[in-house]
């Protein structure tokens, strides 16, 4: 399993010049969730981080909440038929009296890189109540600081560097200890996959593993649009401000209007539409 592939390719221009060269692609790979020892889902990925990504996962779909929820993440669970090691299953024990996920929520198709919600019964599973409020965060945001954060993600996307081929997510934490009108806060995480909800499921599962679950006072940058999978993640990990590159849905601005997530489209760097909670960014 590797993040990036090198492959041949032919480069054919407009003034008829034709040359061979090596060019290099972004990994995607399936990953089966196993959750106790049963598949619970299937999702394409760019290998890495896999771990996070399954406890990130299961965060958005309310099975997993704080880091002692976790009894071990097993990613040797798996055996392919020549008897090897499957590096692309992993299996999730529970701690003893966590429950185990309902089993009408069972992903029975796998899931994209491109959706996060595919195999769903219905969109009112989806709407999985949150273990956190991000509605009841008073944080403050500089207009600055959301307006650099875009830059800040990019100097930091290495994959999408090689490969112009991946999503990111970038986790902002604000110090609280600095007024809102200077606050440029800290990058303290930031993760890469082919699928925009994979990279944020990665950063929310690196918070889970370090028991900082709920992320209050933060917000959550992504390279992308804001679609409603990526408000429900945000709240579900209890995070106050989403940001992206480009346009939200319809149904993602309703879904941060009802739980109270501050959502932010086409933050280019010198402006952006605030779409619900505009209370929380400081011009």
């Amino acid at each position: 399993m590797r993040m990036t592939k090198r492959w041949r390719v032919r480069r054919l221009s407009a003034d008829g010049g034709v040359r061979e060269r090596a060019d290099v692609l972004a990994g995607e790979e399936p990953l089966e969730i196993h959750v106790a020892g049963r598949s619970y889902a299937v999702t394409m990925r760019t290998p890495g981080h896999d771990v996070e990504l399954a406890a990130g996962f299961l965060v958005s779909e309310g099975v997993l909440g704080a880091a002692d929820d976790v009894l071990v993440m097993d990613d040797r669970a798996g055996v392919t038929p020549a008897g090897e090691r499957d590096r692309n299953v992993l299996d999730v024990r529970l701690a003893p009296g966590v429950p185990l996920p309902d089993g009408s929520r069972q992903r029975h198709v796998y899931t994209t890189s491109s959706c996060g919600v595919c195999g769903t019964a219905s969109i009112e599973a989806v709407r999985t109540v949150s273990r956190f409020d991000p509605a009841a965060d008073d944080v403050s945001v500089p207009l600055s600081t959301l307006l650099g954060l875009p830059a800040r993600l990019r100097s930091q996307q290495e994959v999408f560097g090689r490969t112009g081929g991946v999503h990111a997510a970038a986790l902002l934490e604000l110090d609280p200890g600095r007024p809102a009108a200077d606050a440029e806060g800290t990058l303290v995480c930031v993760r890469e996959d082919v699928g925009r909800h994979n990279a944020v499921d990665k950063v929310v599962g690196w918070a889970l593993l370090a028991g900082r679950l709920p992320l209050r006072r933060t917000v959550l940058q992504v390279s992308g649009r804001a679609s409603f999978e990526l408000v429900q993640k945000a709240a579900m990990a209890g995070i106050p401000v989403l940001s992206a590159v480009s346009a939200p849905s319809a149904l993602a601005v309703e879904l941060g209007e009802e739980l109270g997530v501050t959502v932010v489209g086409f933050n280019r760097g010198d402006a952006l539409n605030v779409y619900s909670r505009a209370d929380r960014v400081v011009p």
